[in-house]
């Protein structure tokens, strides 16, 4: 791997990370070309092997700056106000609009596949995108812990909970094709945060 050069100013980068992931996105990991982000993000190729060093730290970066869009709902400074119920309906109903996309669910299928062929890239993904996300929400629980909402030992662990609860067989039925309906969507929802809040929430906080 090549040795990063000198820093590019941030909107530069941004714009390179953003282009990549257009492609990434929309042609999965093999058949994006570094040659074609360069042109489209009007860098040549060389400024892209310096900044990144390989293919696969910038599809990293592009798949961290996709998840930055999801992840800015569990920031305490963007989190709506309102009871610990309202606020995990928000972050449920966020959860479930940013994974149900269709372009999210191409991507996924894609990088699954790629993935048999070369584990690497299935990792890069996780580490960069899911495994971060739930960094981020479980840092929110424990703030919701910390002043008095909730009780719960292990935050990575309710993180996933929550977010399983929420997806439900939504989440199969949509990787087969089958229509999730918004009104199904509401009331897994509904019923992830009730069962949550069961298991978790305080005396007052229920």
């Amino acid at each position: 791997m090549r040795k990063p050069g000198r820093p590019l100013d941030a909107a530069k980068r941004r714009a390179i990370v953003e282009t990549a992931a257009q492609h990434f996105f929309a042609n999965g990991y093999a058949a994006t070309a570094i040659e074609q982000v360069a042109a489209d993000a009007g860098v040549s190729k060389v400024t892209i092997y310096n900044q990144f060093g390989d293919k696969r730290a910038l599809f990293a970066a592009a798949v961290e700056c996709e998840c930055e869009k999801m992840r800015g709902h569990f920031s305490l400074e963007a989190m709506p106000s309102g009871t610990i119920r309202e606020r995990l309906i928000a972050i449920g109903e966020a959860i479930f609009a940013f994974l149900f996309r269709p372009e999210m669910i191409q991507f996924e299928r894609r990088i699954a596949a790629e993935t048999e062929v070369e584990p690497a890239i299935g990792a890069a993904f996780l580490e960069a995108g899911p495994w971060r996300m739930k960094h981020a929400f479980a840092a929110f629980l424990r703030h919701a812990v910390s002043i008095g909402e909730l009780r719960i030992d292990d935050a990575e662990l309710a993180a996933e909970q929550f977010v399983s609860m929420c997806k439900g067989m939504g989440d199969l039925e949509r990787r087969f094709g089958a229509e999730v309906t918004p009104e199904n969507s509401a009331r897994r929802i509904a019923g992830a945060v009730e069962v949550f809040l069961a298991a978790y929430g305080t005396a007052n906080h229920r």
